[in-house]
């Protein structure tokens, strides 16, 4: 698209729009998103960070089950969002129509005091389940 204006002498100019847009900042922006993304994805797949104890008998998990962690400061978990000890029966038999058959992984630091586990372990009874799974790694051969 052409454009014309009258100069200070009289003379006709013509100045042309410029019609193409340049994307190389885009770009730029873009991998370095891509580059944050790749970064912190691993960290936020992590989860909670947990000394979880030593055991000589595990096994693998393969499906997504339902997990709750209490961290070293006795904070618990219903898989990564923290909830209230005394909500956490009530979050387990949402949507639930036979608890039992339902199973419920505990991954606990090993420095929890027993009456912290105890507290979690009763409030998951209390909703009905009674498959109840302790999340521990092998020993280092």
């Amino acid at each position: 698209m052409a454009f014309s204006a009258r100069g200070a002498g009289g003379k006709t100019r013509t100045q042309t729009a410029m019609a193409d847009i340049n994307i190389t900042p885009l770009v730029d922006v873009v991998l370095v998103l891509l580059l944050i993304f790749m970064l912190t994805a691993p960290v936020l797949q992590s989860g909670i960070e947990v000394a979880i104890p030593h055991t000589r008998a595990t096994s693998t998990m393969t499906d997504e089950r339902v997990v709750i962690t209490i961290d070293k400061d006795q904070n618990v978990f219903l898989q990564d969002k923290p909830i209230n000890v005394a909500d956490l029966g009530t979050r387990l038999k949402v949507n639930e129509k036979d608890p039992s058959t339902k199973t419920v992984y505990v991954r606990a630091d090993e420095r929890v005091p027993f009456g912290a586990f105890a507290t979690v372990m009763e409030s998951v009874k209390s909703a009905g389940i009674t498959n109840i799974s302790i999340v521990t790694q092998p020993y280092e051969k």
